[in-house]
């Protein structure tokens, strides 16, 4: 039986944490390459300043390393630098006082705009339906943004992105159902370019 190419990477991102944790560098570097354009991409939703957003995903995978073998081995690499990137841009965006409050990461604000590739569909119709679908989405509050994002643009499961926003798994699946229930009130045809969601990397 052939396994699934999802399986086998889910196979490998556990083998490298594993050796990472160990201190394997090779598997330290290739978690890097593998995820560094994914984590600039999700930081960017945080924050228009792209140095700044490199510089705490620097920050997040130089502490990785510091402190590997206190790593649990039994996590997912994928959620884990997510997560991690998210929490230090909220706490740089403290210090650089766009904040008032707390470090909390409720104060993020989900800033990526969805731009599903004209490209991708030759037919006009369609063409003109996902560029209605693209302000829908980007008319949403920032979290179900978010949730979306993380949903059908990362691949993510309804637990996996709960971790991340450090919220129940109800809250998160409740955030989600608002957001589609909101695309299907105001274009009812919108599940027949659900799939672009899932934009290319």
């Amino acid at each position: 039986m052939i396994e699934s190419s999802e399986h086998i990477k889910v196979i490998d991102d556990e083998l490298l944490w594993k050796q990472l944790i160990n201190g394997d560098e090779k598997a330290f570097s290739n978690l890097f390459e593998k995820y560094f354009n994914q984590l600039v991409l999700y930081g960017c939703s945080f924050s228009s300043n792209e140095d700044k957003v490199k510089d705490c995903i620097q920050d997040v995978f130089v502490d990785v390393w510091l402190y590997k073998q206190s790593l649990n081995e039994n996590i997912s690499p994928k959620i884990y630098l997510l997560s991690s990137v998210r929490k230090r841009i909220a706490r740089q965006q403290e210090r650089d006082k766009i904040f008032n409050t707390s470090t909390s990461t409720k104060a993020l604000e989900f800033l990526f705009d969805f731009s599903i590739e004209h490209e991708l569909i030759i037919d006009e119709n369609s063409r003109d339906r996902i560029s209605q679908l693209n302000k829908l989405i980007n008319q949403l509050p920032s979290k179900q943004k978010e949730v979306l994002f993380l949903r059908y643009h990362q691949g993510l499961s309804i637990d996996q992105i709960a971790e991340i926003l450090n919220i129940n798994y109800q809250s998160t699946s409740n955030l989600l159902h608002r957001s589609l229930l909101k695309l299907r009130k105001d274009w009812s045809t919108f599940i027949f370019i659900l799939p672009f969601l899932s934009i290319q990397n």
